[in-house]
């Protein structure tokens, strides 16, 4: 609660129905780290357009089910702190339809909305309730824009999407998809930093992903999704596959599962039911290129693809990184791109996959961890394009089964949307690896 000299310097207002605070800081209310405690969601809320204040919410559960906008809570004031640990904010997924569709660059929803320059929020638990799918496909949990903005001990889980159940089979963000995705940064950040963020996604969506921001810092964060084999899809009796005839959108490969030629969903199969995990955008907010990025000592388990830097077209490097069990591509490389001290299975997809022909120069010393008992996969490694310096390595030899295949010039796994694919130029490639090297395209 707020002591009688922080009261005293308080005014009321309202807007959009909310009780909005202009406060003065009073030092006698600060403990002595400097915070002032606020006890609501609208006291937090007065703050959040304030520049160098420290704000402390009292540990609790509180329930977001009201806002004025689709941006829910916005912090747009700069060299703030905003200390949520021991909070859990329980978001009511009816507000994700409640403004319709903004429409524009910026128009999607978010709960959180760090705007603010170097401003510092932490340690809150964020989960969404009610299982109502939005208005839109392009719902945020946070979304950072602020240029060295720090989101740091944040645990979000994500539900509220439609269709569930069916991952990237019946389409991206068109028909019926409405997606709940976890953490976005995007322009005009520079220098941004997510720090030890956990991601649980029980929703159709990214878990992080960077869109046109510069020099992003992601840290010490871990995602996990949820895999079904198709074998249960097909034995439904009712439900979205049941009512379109087990019939995907797309043919032949979509996201990493097999279907047949028709967009028949086939036996055998592994579905993730949401996207990847850590995943770069070429660019953002208005064709803004997505600038240089680092992704250290972080997890991904059981997403679509696991680390996803072949999209961005800044050089990026994947340092002490580790994926689990992704169905499309543990790590998806590029031009430049460097992963050091990495590590993935090759269960479900490729570990690595460096799959477009124009790419050159990326660096890979990736370990492959224990790929038994997999399906439908038996390629450890895609790669395309010239000039890479690739060392492939396993702890033990039996954690690459007999038949696994390093593919050179190639369109199998995530390569199967390359329409034409030559013979690999200039690669160093080091394989300590049973598998055996194949030259799709003959050098």
């Amino acid at each position: 609660m707020l002591n009688t000299c922080h009261r005293s310097l308080l005014t009321t207002a309202r807007f959009f129905g909310f009780a909005l605070f202009a406060a003065t800081a009073c030092a006698t209310a600060k403990p002595s780290d400097g915070f002032v405690s606020v006890a609501s969601l609208d006291e937090l809320r007065a703050y959040a357009t304030q520049d160098h204040v420290k704000v402390r919410l009292n540990p609790g559960v509180y329930t977001l089910d009201r806002a004025a906008s689709h941006r829910f809570v916005q912090f747009t004031g700069h060299d703030s702190h905003y200390d949520l640990h021991g909070v859990t904010l329980r978001v009511d997924t009816r507000l994700f339809r409640q403004f319709g569709d903004p429409g524009g660059v910026d128009g999607f929803y978010r709960v959180i909305d760090l705007a603010g320059d170097h401003t510092i929020f932490e340690g809150a638990k964020i989960e969404t309730f009610g299982d109502h799918p939005g208005i839109q496909s392009r719902n945020k949990i946070v979304n950072v824009t602020g240029s060295g903005a720090v989101l740091k001990d944040v645990d979000i889980t994500t539900s509220g999407s439609s269709p569930w159940g069916y991952g990237s089979l019946y389409g991206i963000a068109s028909r019926d998809v409405r997606k709940m995705n976890g953490i976005r940064v995007g322009w005009p950040a520079k220098g941004a930093r997510i720090i030890n963020c956990h991601v649980h996604m029980r929703a159709m969506g990214h878990a992080i992903f960077v869109q046109g921001a510069v020099d992003t810092l992601i840290g010490d964060c871990h995602v996990d999704g949820l895999l079904r084999p198709t074998n249960d899809i097909l034995a439904e009796k009712a439900g979205y596959a049941f009512d379109h005839g087990f019939k995907a959108v797309g043919s032949g490969y979509v996201e990493g599962v097999h279907v047949g030629a028709d967009g028949a969903i086939l036996a055998d199969e592994m579905v993730s039911l949401s996207e990847d995990g850590i995943r770069l955008y070429d660019q953002g907010g208005g064709n803004h290129p997505t600038g240089p990025t680092t992704i250290q000592r972080c997890t991904v388990r059981q997403m679509r693809r696991g680390i996803c830097t072949g999209l961005g077209p800044a050089a990026d490097r994947v340092v002490d990184c580790e994926v689990h069990d992704c169905v499309a591509a543990g790590f998806n490389i590029s031009s430049g791109d460097v992963l050091d001290k990495c590590r993935a299975d090759a269960k479900y997809s490729e570990a690595l996959s460096c799959p477009f022909p124009s790419s050159q120069g990326a660096r890979v010393d990736l370990t492959i961890l224990d790929s038994r008992g997999g399906l439908a996969n038996d390629v450890i490694a895609t790669i395309n394009g010239r000039k890479h310096s690739v060392r492939l390595h396993a702890d033990r030899g039996e954690f690459v089964p007999s038949g696994m295949v390093i593919a050179l010039g190639t369109r199998r796994g995530y390569a199967s949307y390359q329409k034409e694919v030559g013979p690999v130029r200039d690669l160093d490639l080091t394989n300590k690896t049973s598998a055996r090297v194949v030259r799709d395209a003959k050098e």
